[in-house]
């Protein structure tokens, strides 16, 4: 089929009757009966910290497409334009848009555009935003609606839709206009971002155990600051009687319908203490000099949720365990408020409901942490763009952990602090590589969630996953240190499976040998003011980070030998010389994912 040309497409629609604006008002309803229809469910996530701005969707593997309903509040002028699109980052600039216009003339539509680094907006030659639809409001507001594939095959100008995080950009502005080309974003009287997990698995339904208890850790009443970012944390004691063991079998946000803009995401933490031992009921911001410091054996992850997230259901066959007699019995909530419009006088009490049953299923679900160990012996230059980092699971590890018939990950939690832009877990076995376990190529710390795997993933004695980080240090001034600050930084992939085993980590880190080896030859060849008698941190911070010292000191990182945690429950090691250790070598590669563009005309 001929394809039209963007002058045809953009004049599809105009305000036409009333009886439009009413089947569009009532859209949202209209999404999730006609996705219920074809069994798609309708996700939704506010695009503004009121709530009112919003943007619901749904996902067409067979056709490969998300079917996007947008909803802008306010009455406005009927000449506003509307633009929601996609960019790496979450920034208005270098972005890829769909934009809603009204011509002087009162016709409107919709076309495929794309800001420069500029912030100015042009139109595509190639028309990718498709099945376009747009109405008002009774008493006010917009609604408009368009599909677009995951690969329009357009790599110049449209973004591509994939696994993990997508950063969803929007704008409004005033009209009438002649022409979308030249627009400047600063011309927008409103804009905004917010990030999504576009691409949903599709998990089979599991039904709830016919005895089932909810536990319902939410903050109480928190007086929310006029700032931008707040992470507030809130300790309590269970309010049910563990002690014998149970399952965590769902969990699931419960969000106050007046916070659902500022509500960004939560996490559950378990205290790690002895059963007898009393966390203070502390509740304040997390990183206030006033939080107690017994407080911080809150940090096991027990549940995590993130804007758009749907509930997290356990396989049918398994439950992660809680309770038993040897049981600390305090969690802690950790909510992060995101309120860029500074609004004063919120108060919030969301939260996270756990179900929790008392009849265990087959197999206890575990977790293992992945990744880089949590040391200084890691560090990341700083004014980089993109520097990265790997840890690894290596096979010696898993062949003396895993039992013979394998585990099989469901889920997965990727983690760094504030420089992550970037996190993938490749599997490897006998040097070849299979499929990814998880990656989030948009990945921020701002946005974590525990994620359902859109396949469950076996891996069997004597197979290494490699766990690589990608860092932004542009705007750091000194040496990133790994460690447990928010400033300092983390490599890990949280993986959820079953059975449970004895393994709880497995992790790298650069061998002390090798690593003291690198002082050296910065101080006798360099001149750097290093010594291995020096703290590691002390080391680091030496040496003046010029580009070349900051590519060798990668080239160190990937040739090195490896300090391996193959870490029980306890704590303690598998039996073993974990020191100097060789690294994963993947000898034979995984060809790129298909692309389906032949017969798809490039961009001009």
């Amino acid at each position: 089929m001929k394809k039209r040309s963007a002058s045809q497409r953009s004049f599809g629609h105009r305000w036409t009757t009333v009886v439009a604006a009413v089947v569009v008002f009532l859209s949202a309803t209209c999404l999730v009966g006609h996705a219920g229809a074809e069994g798609r469910r309708v996700y939704t996530a506010p695009l503004d910290d009121t709530g009112r701005t919003a943007v619901y969707w749904t996902v067409d593997y067979g056709s490969r497409t998300v079917k996007f309903e947008a909803h802008f509040a306010g009455s406005g002028s009927p000449f506003d334009w509307f633009a929601v699109g996609f960019s790496d980052r979450g920034n208005h600039s270098g972005a890829d848009f769909c934009v809603m216009w009204v011509d002087w003339k009162g016709v409107t539509g919709m076309l495929d555009t794309w800001t420069n680094d500029a912030g100015r907006i042009s139109v595509d030659e190639r028309q990718d935003c498709e099945e376009f639809n747009v109405a008002r409001f009774h008493g006010g507001g917009t609604a408009l609606t368009f599909t677009r594939k995951f690969d329009t095959c357009d790599d110049d100008r449209d973004y591509l839709i994939q696994d993990g995080t997508t950063h969803i950009v929007w704008m409004v502005g005033g009209g009438p206009l002649f022409a979308v080309e030249g627009l400047l974003v600063s011309q927008a009287r409103a804009k905004g971002m917010q990030r999504v997990q576009l691409l949903k698995p599709e998990t089979p339904q599991v039904k709830l155990p016919d005895k089932v208890s909810k536990i319902d850790v939410l903050a109480s009443k928190v007086n929310i600051p006029a700032e931008e970012t707040t992470y507030w944390c809130h300790v309590m004691k269970v309010p049910l009687d563990l002690s014998f063991k149970h399952q965590i079998v769902r969990f699931e946000s419960v969000i106050e319908e007046s916070s659902r803009g500022v509500v960004h995401h939560m996490e559950v933490f378990h205290c790690e203490a002895n059963a007898n031992s009393r966390i203070p009921l502390y509740s304040g911001p997390c990183f206030s000099e006033k939080r107690p410091y017994k407080t911080q054996v809150c940090k096991k992850v027990m549940a995590a949720w993130a804007m758009g997230a749907a509930p997290f259901v356990y396989p049918e066959e398994a439950g992660l365990p809680i309770g038993g007699p040897d049981f600390n019995s305090y969690i802690m909530l950790e909510v992060h408020y995101n309120n860029p419009g500074l609004r004063k006088g919120m108060v919030d009490s969301s939260g996270i409901r756990l179900y929790v049953t008392p009849n265990v299923r087959k197999y206890d679900a575990g977790v293992i942490e992945l990744g880089l160990e949590y040391t200084d012996k890691m560090a990341i230059p700083p004014k980089l763009e993109d520097f990265t980092l790997s840890g690894y699971c290596i096979a010696e590890c898993t062949a003396v952990s895993i039992p013979s018939a394998g585990i099989e990950i469901f889920g997965s939690q990727l983690h760094t602090h504030l420089t992550g832009t970037k996190i993938y877990t490749k599997h490897v076995r006998d040097g070849q590589e299979l499929p990814e376990l998880n990656r989030d190529n948009h990945y921020s710390t701002h946005f974590q969630e525990i994620r359902l795997l859109h396949k469950p993933v076996r891996v069997l004695p004597g197979d290494a996953l490699i766990t690589t980080c990608h860092y932004n240090t542009e705007n750091r001034q000194n040496i990133t240190l790994g460690g447990f600050s928010i400033t300092d930084e983390m490599c890990v992939n949280y993986v959820y499976y079953y059975p449970k085993i004895d393994l709880e980590v497995c992790k790298s880190s650069i061998s002390d040998q090798n690593l003291k080896s690198y002082f050296k030859f910065l101080n006798e060849w360099e001149r750097q003011r290093t010594s291995p008698e020096q703290a590691v941190s002390v080391n680091y911070n030496e040496p003046e980070w010029t580009p070349m010292r900051s590519q060798v000191l990668h080239q160190v990182y990937e040739q090195s030998t490896l300090s391996m945690q193959c870490n029980r429950s306890t704590g303690e090691r598998f039996p073993g010389d974990w020191e100097n250790r060789p690294s994963t070598k993947v000898l034979y590669t995984l060809p790129p994912p298909a692309r389906s563009c032949s017969g798809v005309p490039p961009s001009l």
